[in-house]
C-alpha cells in the first residue's frame, strides 16, 4: 500500500485545516509603538535601540546589510517579512539555515503550506498521519517529500561539478521563475534581485535528502554527480565582505549562520586584507541564554573580543523573534530609508 493509503485522511485534513498567515509589514505602521517602547525599559527599550541601529544601517550609504536567520520564524509567520526585505532593497545578502531556505520558503514556493496546530495530539499520532510538528506549527510530510524530489530533479539537470550553497540556491531560484507557485518566495526574489543566499549547513535540510538521492542514482547509473563545496561558501561570503567594506548584521537566532558571517572578518585578515573593517552594526534577536556558554548565545560584545563586531553600534534583544521582528521591520519599512539605498547586487560577483 502507498503512504497515502495508510493515512486517516479525515483526521489529517482536520489537523491541517488552518493555514499560517504570514505577517505583512506593509499593512501596518509600527513607528508609533516602537517610539513608545524606546521610552520604556527592559526588552522594549532594547528593541527600540535595535530598530534605531537597523535604520542607521539602511541610512548609511556605505553600509551593506546581511540578514542572518536561524530557527523556524519563516514557518511561524515571518516568511513574507523576509521576502519584503529583499524586494525593497533592505538586505544585500543572506546567511541562513537550510531549513529556513529549503524546508520552509522553497516548500511554500512549490505550493505547500504551513498550518497552525489548534491542538497537539500525541506525536506518535502525528507520525502515523505523516504530519511533522514545529512547536505549534504543522507540516505535511508527504508535501515535504516533494521538496526532496524537486531538489534531486534540479540537481540532475545541472552540470556535475562542485557548487557552493549560494550557487545551488541560485539555481533553485531560477527554477522557481518558471515552475514556482508563489510570487513572494524569498529564494525566487533573491535570484531576481541578485541577493546571494548562503546556507553553510545546506545539506542539514530537505535539500540533503534530495542531493543524496541525486548522488546515489548517479552512482547506480555510472554517471558523474554534483557535490557541495562548503569552502567555496566561506570564500564567496568573505569576498562579499571584502568588497562591501562597511557592513551591518541583522541576525535572527544564532548558531552556524551567525558565526559563519562573523568569521568573514577574520578570514579576510588571513587572506591579507589587514584593513578589513569589523562589522560596524549588529543586531541579534534571540532567546538563547549566555550562561550555558553555547555558541548560539554568545553575545555581540563577546564577538568583539574576536575582532568580528564593533561594540559601538550593537544590540542584543532577548525575545522570541516572531513577537518583535515584525515591529522592527515595519518601522524600518515605513521610515523609508530603503527608497534611496544603492542596490548592491552582490550575486553578480559570481557570474
Amino acid at each position: 500500500m502507498t503512504t497515502e493509503a495508510l493515512i486517516n485522511d479525515t483526521r489529517k485534513a482536520e489537523l491541517l485545516s488552518t493555514e499560517v498567515e504570514h505577517i505583512d509589514i506593509k499593512n501596518f505602521d509600527a513607528r508609533p509603538i516602537v517610539e513608545a517602547m524606546k521610552k520604556m525599559s527592559f526588552t522594549s527599550r532594547d528593541l527600540g535601540r535595535a530598530t534605531d541601529i537597523y535604520n542607521q544601517m539602511l541610512a548609511d550609504p556605505d553600509c551593506s546589510i546581511v540578514l542572518v536567520v536561524a530557527g523556524s520564524t519563516s514557518a511561524g509567520g515571518c516568511m513574507d517579512l523576509y521576502a519584503d526585505l529583499v524586494k525593497h532593497n533592505m538586505v544585500d545578502a543572506i546567511v541562513a539555515t537550510g531549513a529556513t531556505i529549503v524546508d520552509m520558503d522553497f516548500f511554500e514556493a512549490l505550493g505547500h503550506k504551513h498550518y497552525q496546530a489548534l491542538e497537539i495530539p500525541d506525536d506518535d499520532t502525528l507520525r502515523s498521519l505523516y504530519i511533522d510538528r514545529i512547536y505549534d506549527t504543522y507540516i505535511d510530510e508527504v508535501a515535504l517529500q516533494n521538496v526532496d524530489h524537486t531538489v534531486a530533479l534540479i540537481a540532475n539537470e545541472l552540470e556535475p561539478r562542485p557548487y557552493s550553497s549560494r550557487a545551488f540556491i541560485r539555481e533553485m531560484g531560477k527554477w522557481l521563475t518558471k515552475n514556482g507557485k508563489k510570487e513572494n518566495s524569498l529564494v525566487k526574489l533573491a535570484y531576481e534581485n541578485d541577493v546571494p543566499i548562503f546556507c553553510p549547513a545546506f545539506t542539514d535540510s530537505s535539500a540533503g535528502f534530495g542531493l543524496v538521492k541525486h548522488q546515489v542514482d548517479a552512482m547506480k547509473a555510472g554517471r558523474s554527480y554534483l557535490t557541495m563545496d562548503s569552502i567555496a561558501d566561506f570564500r564567496e561570503l568573505t569576498d562579499i565582505k571584502i568588497k562591501a567594506g562597511t557592513t551591518g548584521l541583522l541576525m535572527i537566532g544564532g548558531g552556524v549562520p551567525k558565526n559563519f558571517v562573523q568569521d568573514t572578518v577574520v578570514c579576510a585578515e588571513i587572506l591579507g586584507h589587514e584593513d578589513v573593517e569589523v562589522h560596524k552594526y549588529a543586531v541579534q534577536i534571540t532567546v538563547a541564554d549566555v550562561r550555558d556558554g553555547a555558541c548560539s548565545s554568545s553575545t555581540l560584545q563577546e564577538a568583539a573580543s574576536w575582532g568580528k563586531v564593533s561594540t559601538a553600534l550593537e544590540q542584543m534583544v532577548y525575545a522570541e523573534a516572531t513577537s518583535v521582528l515584525p515591529l522592527l521591520a515595519s518601522d524600518a519599512y515605513h521610515r523609508g530609508h530603503w527608497k534611496t539605498r544603492a542596490k548592491r547586487a552582490f550575486g553578480k560577483m559570481f557570474d
